[in-house]
C-alpha cells in the first residue's frame, strides 16, 4: 500500500518514453493486487506451517525486508525520478522475492509456489525499468 502512495502517474510519467509491449498503465494496480494476495496467502501458509518460532522469525524477516525493497523502488522511480537508481535497486529486489522463494519452500512447497508470479512479475518489472532507462537517456545523474 504504502508503494501505491509513492507511485503517482503524473506528467512527468507520462512524458516517458515507453515502449509498445508496456501494458497500460490502467493494469498494474489488478497485478500488484493479486501478487500481494498471493504474498498473503504465501505467508499465512507458512507462518501456521513453520516448525518453531525460528522458521516464523525467518518468514517475518524475509518479508519485511522485500517489503522495504518494493516501496524503495517506487521511492526512487516515482518520487525521486530516477529510473537509472531504481534499475540498480530491482536488482535487490529480485533477489529478495528469489530468497522469500526459497526460505518459504523449506517451510511449504505450495507457499513457496504462490510468489512464482511474484518473482514473474518482477523480472518483467526489471526488463520495463531497464527499457525506460535506454529509452530515455537523458533520465539520471
Amino acid at each position: 500500500m504504502t508503494g501505491g502512495l509513492l507511485t503517482e502517474i503524473g506528467p512527468w510519467y507520462l512524458a516517458l518514453r515507453k515502449p509498445a509491449w508496456q501494458p497500460p498503465d490502467w493494469a498494474f494496480g489488478p497485478a500488484w493486487t493479486v501478487i500481494f494476495a498471493l504474498c498473503a496467502a504465501a505467508g499465512a501458509i507458512a507462518w501456521r506451517e513453520a516448525r518453531d518460532a525460528s522458521a516464523r522469525r525467518l518468514v517475518l524477516a524475509g518479508f519485511a525486508a522485500n517489503a522495504v525493497l518494493n516501496v524503495s523502488w517506487s521511492y526512487l522511480f516515482f518520487t525521486m525520478r530516477r529510473p537509472d537508481l531504481a534499475l540498480v535497486e530491482v536488482a535487490f529486489l529480485w533477489l529478495s522475492v528469489l530468497a522469500l522463494v526459497l526460505v518459504l519452500r523449506r517451510v511449504s512447497r505450495r507457499a513457496g509456489w504462490l510468489l512464482v508470479p511474484y518473482l514473474a512479475w518482477v523480472s518483467f518489472a526489471a526488463f520495463l525499468n531497464a527499457t525506460l532507462v535506454k529509452l530515455n537517456p537523458a533520465l539520471g545523474a
